[in-house]
Formats: C-alpha cells, structure tokens, sequence
C-alpha cells in the first residue's frame, strides 16, 4: 500500500485510522442480500443499521440520543477488522469473542489520537455492556436488521447453518428491551419464516445446533 505523506501528525492520525477501517467491507457476514447471490460485509451492515436508528427512532424503549446510538451503529462492529464475524448462533466461537474483540478495539481505536481513541471506545465499550438506553436501542436493531434479511432470502443462512425457530425466538429477547414492538414484529416474523419453511436444515450444521 502507497504510503501518504501528512507532515500534521493528528490528520495523519486520523487517515490512518479511516484508511484501516476501509477493511471493514472485505468482512463478510452469513447473511445474504436480498436479491443477490453474495454474503453482505460488515460495513454494509453498520451503514444499514445507522439508517434503521433514524427511521425507526420512534419505537426506542426510552428517550435516546440519535447521535449517540448513531454513533455506536457505525462503529460496534469496527472490531471485526481484526476479530472477524463471529455468528450469533456460533457457541464455539463465542468463547473467545470478547477476547478476541477486546484486543481488536485497542488496536483499532488506538491508531486515532488519544481523544478521539478514547470517544470512540468508550461509545463501543457503552454499546457491549447494554446499561444505557443508547446501547440497548442500538442492540436491538442490530439483532433485528440480520433477521430481516434472513426472511427476505427465504431462511437462506438459517438453514445452511442448522439454525432452529427456538433459537431466534430466543435471540428475539434481546430485542425487547431497547424495542419492545419491534420484538414483537421480529417474533411475527419468525412465526411466518418457521410456517413458510425457512427452517427446513439444508447444508452444513452450525456449532450452536
């Protein structure tokens, strides 16, 4: 890679910092795009759940800060870079995800200028304990954005990784406290997913069937 020659070193800093996130779109996720034959990356991810916080504002458990859940969309899933896409419904490669994340941010947000780096992790680090309205809004559009996509392709990840209707019923709890209407819309649809046979296993099973 080309090396840019920045004499401000906290502009440098910064670019730096853009540039490596850049990454982020060569992540890949195991949902697929509605409409196409790829996997979405994770960028694509963070950039439609940032959309979803301001579209659907309206239905956040409490009063929240659109900047600031805004903010968590865009970079929870930063981490990734360095940590991969670990599936939600991936037992195994939940034992070592908070390790292997927490790693990742120091890296990561580390490469920005100290005030800058501490803003930023200290909005990911609100975002993974889920104590603040912010947080539990932004959790839970980020487990219902990946579940829409899964309806539209007709189960298609589900089913090549084993994934039960009980298992994202389950996962639906986490909805609830930052959205509880939207839990309800997310359980609908897995009750139309589970009737229209988007559960059928088909392929590989996944770690946590």
């Amino acid at each position: 890679m080309k090396q840019m020659l920045i004499d401000d070193e906290r502009l440098a800093r910064q670019i730096d910092f853009l540039v490596e996130i850049d990454r982020l779109k060569h992540v890949l996720r195991r949902a697929y795009l509605p409409g196409t034959d790829r996997n979405e990356n994770t960028a694509e991810h963070s950039w439609h759940l940032a959309v979803a916080v301001l579209v659907l504002a309206e239905y956040a458990a409490e009063p929240v800060d659109l900047a600031r859940v805004v903010c968590m969309a865009l970079i929870h899933d930063i981490v990734e870079i360095d940590a991969g896409d670990t599936f939600f419904f991936d037992a195994v490669g939940a034992l070592d995800k908070a390790e292997r994340e927490q790693r990742a941010a120091e890296r990561l947000f580390g490469l920005l200028p100290p005030d800058q780096a501490d803003g930023f992790r200290a909005a990911w680090d609100e975002f993974e304990a889920r104590q603040s309205p912010e947080a539990r809004f932004a959790s839970a559009l980020d487990r219902f954005m990946p579940l829409i996509h899964n309806y539209l392709t007709e189960g298609r990840a589900w089913r090549q990784h084993g994934v039960r209707p009980e298992q994202v019923l389950a996962m639906t709890t986490r909805i609830d406290p930052g959205a509880p209407a939207i839990a309800a819309a997310a359980r609908a649809l897995v009750a139309q997913a589970q009737a229209a046979g988007y559960f059928d296993a088909v392929g590989e099973t996944a770690h946590a069937s």
